[in-house]
This record gives C-alpha cells, sequence and structure tokens, in this order.
C-alpha cells in the first residue's frame, strides 16, 4: 500500500523538478487561519480551536468517497493519497478522523513546512507520509500502483487558475494507482474555461459512467468523483451510507446527495451551465 516511513523530514522523490516556487504565507481573522502562495487567493484554511476538522465546503465535499465504501469499519485499513498539501486539511482528517493510512505529494517545502508549524500537521509516521516531489512524476513511481483507495486531487498554483497537472495522462496515471475499488476526487473550477477540458480527460480514461459531480459552491469549486470501477449504488443505500458517515465522522453527507449525480445525469459534457451553483 505504498511506501511509508517513520522519519521526521518529508520523504523526497527522487525525481523531484525544481520550479520556481511561490512565497509561502497565511493570515488569519481570530477564528480561521488561511494558507496563500505568495497572493489573495486561499489555498488552505483551518479553525484554531479545531484543527483536525475541515473547515472550506469544497474541501469537505473531497471527502465524498466515502459513500462509495460499503463497511466504514473498513476505512481504517485504506489508503487515502492527496495531491496537493493545500492546508492540510484533507490530510489530518484522514489520518485523524478517519484513521487511514495516508499520504500526501506536494512540490513546495515551505509549504510542508508552514503547515508543520502553523496547521498542525503531524510528522511523518508509521501511518502518514509526506513525499516532497512533482505529483506527475511521483504517480508513475511503481510502489503507488494499485495502492490507493481515496486519491484526492487539488492542484492549484498561486494564481489558482486551472489545474496544473489535468492531461489525460495525468488522470491515466491517477486511475493507474487506484485500487479495484477505488474512487478520485478532483476540485475543479466549474467556471473555467479549462472545466469542459478536465471533464472530457477524465471521461476519456475513466468512462462517462464513472463520473459523478456536485454542483458548484458559491465560489465556483465543483467537486468531480470518478470510480476506478463504475457502479451506481441505490439511492436508499447512498442514503444509509450517508447517514452512517454523517454520525461517524460529522461530514454533511445527507445533504451532499442533493448535489451529488453521476455526469451522464447531469447534461452533455460539453455543457458546464447545466450545473447550478448550490
Amino acid at each position: 500500500m505504498g511506501g511509508m516511513t517513520s522519519q521526521n523530514k518529508p520523504k523526497k522523490s527522487p525525481m523531484t523538478t525544481e520550479p520556481q516556487l511561490p512565497q509561502v504565507n497565511f493570515s488569519e481573522d481570530g477564528e480561521v487561519r488561511y494558507l496563500h502562495l505568495g497572493s489573495e487567493w486561499v489555498q488552505g484554511s483551518m479553525w484554531l480551536d479545531k484543527p483536525y476538522e475541515i473547515e472550506l465546503d469544497y474541501v469537505r465535499r473531497m471527502m465524498a468517497w466515502l459513500l462509495f465504501v460499503e463497511d466504514l469499519d473498513e476505512v481504517p485499513q485504506m489508503h487515502a493519497m492527496q495531491l496537493g498539501l493545500g492546508a492540510a486539511s484533507l490530510t489530518k482528517f484522514c489520518f485523524k478522523k478517519l484513521e487511514t493510512l495516508t499520504t500526501a505529494v506536494e512540490i513546495n517545502p515551505d509549504v510542508v513546512a508552514v503547515c508543520r508549524h502553523w496547521f498542525k500537521l503531524p510528522a511523518n509516521n508509521a501511518k502518514l507520509n509526506v513525499v516532497l516531489g512533482d505529483a506527475a512524476h511521483v504517480l508513475k513511481q511503481p510502489e503507488w500502483r494499485r495502492s490507493v483507495d481515496a486519491l484526492q486531487v487539488d492542484l492549484y498554483d498561486h494564481e489558482a487558475a486551472g489545474p496544473v497537472l489535468d492531461s489525460a495522462d495525468f488522470y491515466a496515471s491517477c486511475r493507474d494507482v487506484l485500487s479495484e475499488n477505488g474512487v478520485m476526487t478532483v476540485n475543479l473550477f466549474g467556471r473555467h474555461a479549462s472545466f469542459n477540458v478536465s471533464m472530457q480527460n477524465m471521461a476519456q480514461v475513466f468512462g462517462e459512467d464513472a463520473i459523478w459531480a456536485f454542483t458548484p459552491t458559491r465560489e465556483g469549486n465543483c467537486v468531480v468523483l470518478a470510480q476506478a470501477r463504475a457502479h451506481q449504488p441505490e439511492r436508499l443505500d447512498l442514503l444509509a451510507r450517508a447517514q452512517a458517515i454523517e454520525a461517524r465522522y460529522k461530514l454533511p453527507c445527507v445533504k451532499w446527495l442533493k448535489m451529488l449525480k453521476p455526469w451522464r445525469d447531469s447534461g452533455s459534457l460539453d455543457n458546464v451551465n447545466a450545473l447550478k451553483t448550490e
């Protein structure tokens, strides 16, 4: 399920590139601390009094892969991987709340350092591993093949424009690391010109029947899910799972069922305007 280490420093991928990386800083308003990459765009956040909960709505939706887990008692035996650390909200939640084997891939060492010092990210240990490297390269390493049950992709640069990695080849690498019943969740900007291209690339790799999409948040974030094995649970089964997830992990899953639909039921891949805002 991947090479975990007990070292305190993030593991560095041997294929890490050295691009020009933005300055990392943060701000706070008394209740929430925000991560920035040299701009006003929020790259992540943390409640100061609840550091292991998820503050941003769209980031909570990135946990919707749990709806496709038949038995929540099996979650601690699963492997969750995040591409893009952000403020480490997903990484901390998976590690602390779900108790999964958790791997995060981050290209910017300053993001890792800031998350460790200011965002309560624990040091690497037997069930938590921060890998320093380019996600596109890390995914191609054979140790990850078919090892990831939940892959959470949130890769934006300091300008927060379109996704940094978004090609069909990249999504093929994502599919290669998923286990048989694995699920990928991706943060996209539903109002951005790249959205339709992203959906077409995912459909090319996973197939349209394997793709589910949330209605965008008010800020425009559209979380998309892609299943390694396309399957559509009955709505009553999804409701029962949502209620169980909400009770155990305090995620608002029941209301998600009103916002999450198979993509083929949401309109054409060429018509992002078919998605309303929630």
